[in-house]
């Protein structure tokens, strides 16, 4: 355990930790093993903190401290006797530095803990969010590249690399991240989400990161805190900021918590696995008995993930305090939030309001995997729903459009009697629109690492592919990409996730592969990836895409066009999923083309009057912005 965290703070920064070491206790029926938050920094926007103490009869031990500018408001003992929760004020004056903590057991013996109070980054609680000006790549760190084959297994964790077992972990880290960012920069990322980064400590199938095992470590598999660290730098040096994955619904079961809870009620269900119904509208449901909603929200998705009571406020304060330590500590730009409708909702509310409070333009993105739009809706900050309920999360997971996309692509093109199927499809979600405060911060997918990829979604028709990127990059929200979406990766003939997030080509030294260089890549990869590059980049100066309006016309015969406008600038967008090649007039665009007299088409780059008609490809979209 300090192994871990001192690597967490290396670098002339280790003095809490060194100081647990070095400042033995003294022989005595209780003893600190453990306080978390580590460490805290000076200047939050709260004064209050929670310290987390934990060690053998701890909790009968009595904590005071001599500091001028800290004080000790309350101690409360947990259920179990091996755990204290210590609430700190800090008042006007505090400032940087140590401060010791003197802890007196029942017997009359003391033992001194340093605790340390960083300084802020310059401007830390002015970080900006991620926003509509960027594009999000998702990337599964065991999956994308291995920069460190030493740190593949690790003698104090249960699982091994076995890089032949698609469930099983293949040895990428975060030291691979980092030496292939100039590769992202280069194609177009801004920002970069990461699946859970903090230590998994199951027999198997840890790699995916959502069994997490201590929530203050990053797995050394991965390369620890300190190889987090050096990826923020770097990709900050880079202009891209990082998304952090976060699980406040559960952990994994072999989280140190499991050996002794603090109190019965930590995790739903007395400890034991119950299975969630997955019924999602059970939080809104105003006909559903409580027992329908406890066992949506209390169950537990898998016997290996513990389902977290975040009604127990000590529980609730000590993940709302890990998130913001992960945003300070990490200098995040975002966090998503996993199964976001299975936690507590006051819980949620509580969560998003206290990162808000600290850092007022960061961004929170939630998952609720849900096609209904009620559903999703509900959770957008700002939203006045029946119940009264606001749960201030800024964006959503756009699971209703990325259903609509692939539907819309894969369907008949034109079907004369029915107003859902086709684009018309794409239309309609978007037409719906109304139903959030913002839909603009919405975050909108293709695919991601629960489900198909889009090249197989799309039945590999490269057409498709194309076409559907095209949409997500100029329609409104954040777009997302998965790693690999830019050279064709799939999932041909299964569901199986482990095939789903295979290895990253190039990302290993014996790859025969090589997607960062193009060494052995196939001719039409290396294609898709400079198509990706071209409207990746292109998309980074289009103000219009970022911040214009949207206006979006009825589809017809299989084509569906609209604009993205600002004062300045105009984007116009077609696509045709149509077998035949379409002259579509102009005339009906008038209102949203009045004031332009040329357009130039982004890939081709030509530039033309805006004529009477304009011809558009069998199965494709184009792009063009239009010329004053």
């Amino acid at each position: 355990m300090y192994d871990l965290i001192k690597t967490a703070v290396s670098g002339g920064k280790t003095i809490l930790l060194l100081t647990l070491l070095i400042l033995p206790l003294q022989t005595s029926a209780a003893s600190v093993e453990r306080i978390e938050p580590p460490f805290w920094w000076a200047g939050m926007v709260s004064n209050k903190l929670q310290l987390m103490v934990s060690g053998p009869n701890v909790g009968k031990m009595r904590v005071s401290t001599a500091a001028p500018f800290v004080k000790i408001s309350r101690q409360s003992e947990a259920q179990s006797p091996n755990y204290l929760f210590v609430d700190l004020e800090l008042l006007n004056g505090h400032t940087a530095g140590r401060v010791a903590f003197e802890f007196t057991a029942t017997d009359g013996s003391v033992s001194t803990h340093e605790y340390e109070f960083k300084q802020r980054r310059k401007d830390s609680a002015n970080r900006t969010g991620f926003s509509a000006k960027d594009v999000i790549y998702l990337v599964t760190p065991d999956r994308f590249a291995n920069g460190d084959l030493a740190n593949d297994s690790v003698a104090s964790l249960r699982e091994a690399a076995d890089r032949g077992n698609p469930d099983g972990r293949h040895g990428g880290d975060l030291i691979g991240l980092a030496d292939n960012l100039e590769y992202l920069n280069q194609l177009g990322i801004t920002q970069i989400w990461l699946n859970p980064l903090q230590e998994n400590d199951q027999e198997r199938y840890s790699y995916h990161g959502y069994s997490v095992s201590d929530l203050y470590n990053i797995d050394a598999r991965l390369g620890g805190n300190a190889a987090l660290l050096a990826v923020t730098a770097k990709a900050k040096s880079l202009g891209i900021g990082l998304i952090m994955d976060t699980i406040p619904n559960h952990i994994g079961l072999n989280h140190w918590w499991m050996n002794d809870l603090p109190s019965s009620d930590w995790v739903n269900n007395d400890g034991e696995f119950f299975q969630t119904s997955h019924r999602h509208e059970m939080v809104q449901d105003p006909y559903a008995p409580a027992s329908d909603k406890r066992e949506f929200s209390d169950g537990w998705f898998v016997p290996t993930m513990p389902d977290l009571n975040q009604r127990n406020p000590y529980l609730a304060n000590y993940l709302i305090q890990n998130n913001i330590w992960w945003v300070e500590y990490a200098d995040l730009t975002g966090l998503r939030v996993d199964t976001l409708p299975y936690a507590d909702k006051h819980f949620t509310q509580e969560f998003s309001n206290r990162l808000l409070s600290e850092y007022p333009d960061f961004n929170i993105v939630g998952e609720e995997w849900s096609t209904n739009i009620s559903l999703v809706s509900y959770w957008q900050r700002g939203k006045r729903n029946q119940d009264g309920f606001d749960a201030n999360i800024p964006s959503l997971m756009d699971f209703p459009l990325q259903d609509a996309l692939i539907k819309a692509l894969t369907e008949p093109a034109t079907e004369p009697n029915s107003a859902t199927t086709g684009l018309l499809r794409i239309h309609g979600v978007l037409a719906n629109d109304f139903q959030y405060p913002k839909a603009d911060d919405l975050v909108v997918i293709g695919d991601n690492h629960d489900m198909s990829r889009l090249y197989t979604w799309l039945h590999e028709d490269i057409r498709l592919y194309k076409m559907a990127l095209s949409f997500l990059m100029t329609t409104r929200g954040v777009p997302q990409l998965f790693y690999g979406t830019e050279i064709l990766m799939k999932n041909p003939g299964t569901e199986e996730h482990g095939i789903i997030r295979s290895d990253f080509p190039g990302g290993w030294p014996d790859d025969q592969r090589n997607a960062f260089t193009g060494e052995g890549m196939a001719e039409s990869e290396l294609q898709a990836q400079a198509f990706v590059r071209k409207l990746l980049n292109w998309r980074k100066q289009s103000a219009a895409v970022h911040s214009g309006a949207l206006v979006h016309y009825l589809p017809r015969d299989g084509v569906y066009t609209y604009f993205r406008q600002t004062a300045d600038e105009s984007v116009m967008v077609v696509m045709n999923n149509s077998e035949q090649v379409k002259e579509l007039e102009t005339q009906r665009f008038s209102e949203s083309t009045r004031g332009y007299s040329s357009m130039r088409d982004v890939f081709i780059g030509s530039q033309q009057r805006i004529a009477s008609t304009i011809k558009v490809p069998a199965k494709s979209a184009r792009i063009f912005e239009l010329i004053k």
